[in-house]
């Protein structure tokens, strides 16, 4: 999209990105808590970058980008330098604050339609009305409502509303981790991700699957995206399961199953894990150590479903060229940035800092090999492809903003809790499958990120009041938040793999959610074992962790048996 631009729009695209970078960069190690500068500098540019690319086709049209561009440095700018004061009157705005309130949350449905579509805007439109018109809603829903400017100004100022969480961890941690998976990727690291992998196992039963696996969990625990992950693994990793013997339907449908434990793989777990620090208040160090062994097995469940599958077909890889010992002794250094962000932030750094200095190894690291060093044209590229990727999360501020906003100012949250209380009957199973539900449904139509934001607002207190613990409840909601990316109908990640298998879209989706299945255990365990999120003893949780171990071999091992007589009958038939 980029490369349509005009040149004019594309100077002003790359000093909004350089921008970004040395803001940004510059904020986390000077002032690393968050103001109103950081988050409406990160809003503004977003605007600007969206209406960029995502801009009219009609060439007169584009007259209304620019002045969108205008209002959105006006409406955001406004906020900005008038946070003190805005503040301060709270209850007694003025009308001009009523004017900017509504041309900023108008602005946020638009920005999301271009990126997102058009469920974003039925969802921030639904909200909206039910905000004005809650006095009308049935009794079990219904509250006091609202004339639309003042629930503007309550959306708009508050700080649960636009500028509120979303805002927040995106123009604090998110955007220089999504840059520093850019700079990695410049640096060359993403070849190594592949190469070793493919060194270490490639050459064993169902090798080529399991290489999917491993090259997954390293690029995923830094691209940020299940979608982003598939495709640019699975552009290399799904013909070389076509070729061992894969079928084409299996070769696609692993790939997303494998992509997708990225969101849960430590030092990065995409967006989500930065949202779970900042609504439990809980150090994201913390976060990592509860995250790290959930996701350990997640990547064990897949590899041992491939595994077994390989074994049953009699599929084996091709010994590399290159051993495992020997890459691993010439690419060592790719892992230096990934260490430099863990042990940085595992002694106390904040994450934002920890970031910064992931991006300075990545840029010393390019300069160990002469074909990937980063000069000043690299340094660009790099900070224009992780702003771009940030734009896909970045655009749906305004509408999380109107969610969350109304959802806060109506009492839904509640209210919402106590309905999937009453429903369960007080029992945490069939609140977790409700939950999943839920999940499932909002993810149709919004990035999984959002989705795992405005499900956790109101499911975690029906979570916590059944007795599960605040980050055993958050990590339930966060995993069943990535359903949506294998689950049928709408599976975009699984999608993804069946376009480069070429294979039978809905068979792919159905045989990427088998590979997937500890999904959907990892969220019953975080209910059930506390064990399982470092809650309690050391015995405790080592018995745990070694049940859990056992559990998923045979789980596996099973799963994949039923499921191979289940195939060889179809096949006979």
């Amino acid at each position: 999209m980029y490369e349509k631009l005009h040149k004019v729009e594309k100077v002003v695209f790359d000093i909004c990105a350089l921008a970004l970078v040395l803001f940004y960069s510059y904020a986390a190690v000077i002032q690393p808590a968050a103001t109103q500068y950081h988050r409406g500098i990160y809003v503004i540019v977003t605007y600007v970058l969206v209406l960029l690319l995502y801009r009219s086709k009609n060439k007169y049209m584009r007259v209304v980008d620019y002045l969108l561009m205008v209002l959105s440095i006006v409406s955001v700018g406004y906020w900005i330098t008038n946070f003190e004061a805005i503040n301060y009157r709270t209850g007694a705005e003025t009308r001009l604050d009523a004017v900017i309130a509504v041309i900023g949350v108008l602005m946020g449905i638009e920005i999301a339609r271009r990126v997102v579509g058009t469920v974003f805007v039925v969802m921030g439109i639904i909200l909206i009305l039910y905000g004005v018109y809650g006095a009308y809603m049935p009794e079990l829903i219904s509250h006091a409502g609202d004339t639309f400017p003042e629930l503007c100004i309550s959306i708009f100022y508050k700080s649960d509303g636009v500028f509120g969480i979303m805002a927040n961890v995106l123009a604090t941690y998110i955007i220089l981790f999504v840059i520093f998976g850019a700079f990695l990727e410049k640096c060359g690291a993403e070849k190594f991700f592949i190469d070793f992998p493919l060194a270490a196992v490639g050459h064993k039963v169902g090798g080529p699957g399991k290489v999917s696996v491993i090259a997954s969990g390293l690029f995923g625990s830094i691209s940020g995206s299940a979608i982003a992950n598939t495709v640019s693994t699975g552009a290399f990793t799904i013909p070389m399961m076509k070729k061992a013997g894969f079928q084409p339907h299996v070769a696609g449908g692993i790939e997303p199953a494998a992509s997708i434990g990225g969101m849960f793989m430590p030092p990065i777990m995409g967006a989500g894990g930065f949202i779970m620090a900042e609504l439990t208040g809980v150090p994201y160090s913390k976060i990592m150590l509860v995250a790290l062994f959930p996701a350990i097995m997640y990547f064990y469940s897949v590899y041992l479903m491939v595994h077994f599958y390989a074994k049953k077909n009699n599929i084996v890889g091709e010994r590399s060229e290159h051993g495992a010992i020997e890459i691993l002794k010439s690419e060592w250094f790719y892992t230096l940035p990934l260490v430099v962000i863990t042990v940085f932030m595992l002694t106390g750094y904040s994450p934002a800092y920890a970031a910064v200095l992931g991006i300075i190894a990545c840029f010393i690291v390019s300069w160990f090999r002469k074909d990937t060093r980063i000069k000043l044209k690299e340094f660009v590229d790099a900070s224009r492809a992780g702003a771009e990727s940030s734009l896909k999360i970045g655009a749906t501020v305004g509408v999380i903003g109107i969610i969350i906003g109304v959802l806060t100012y109506s009492g839904l949250v509640l209210t919402f809790a106590d309905i999937v209380i009453e429903l369960a009957a007080g029992r945490l199973f069939v609140t977790i499958l409700l939950i999943a539900l839920a999940s499932l449904i909002l993810g149709m139509g919004v990035p999984v990120t959002a989705a795992y934001l405005i499900t956790a607002v109101v499911a975690v207190p029906a979570l916590t009041h059944l007795g599960v613990n605040e980050i055993a409840a958050h990590m339930i909601v966060y995993w069943l938040s990535q359903d949506s990316n294998i689950t049928p109908p709408v599976c975009i990640a699984a999608f993804a793999g069946a376009t480069i298998a070429k294979a039978n879209m809905w068979k792919t989706a159905l045989t990427s959610f088998k590979f997937a299945k500890f999904l959907y255990l990892g969220a019953f365990l975080f209910g059930y074992v506390p064990g399982f999120t470092l809650d309690g003893s050391t015995t405790d949780i080592i018995k745990a962790f070694l049940l859990i171990i056992i559990g998923t071999y045979g789980y596996s091992w099973l799963l994949s048996g039923i499921w191979m007589k289940r195939f060889r009958r179809s096949e006979a038939h």
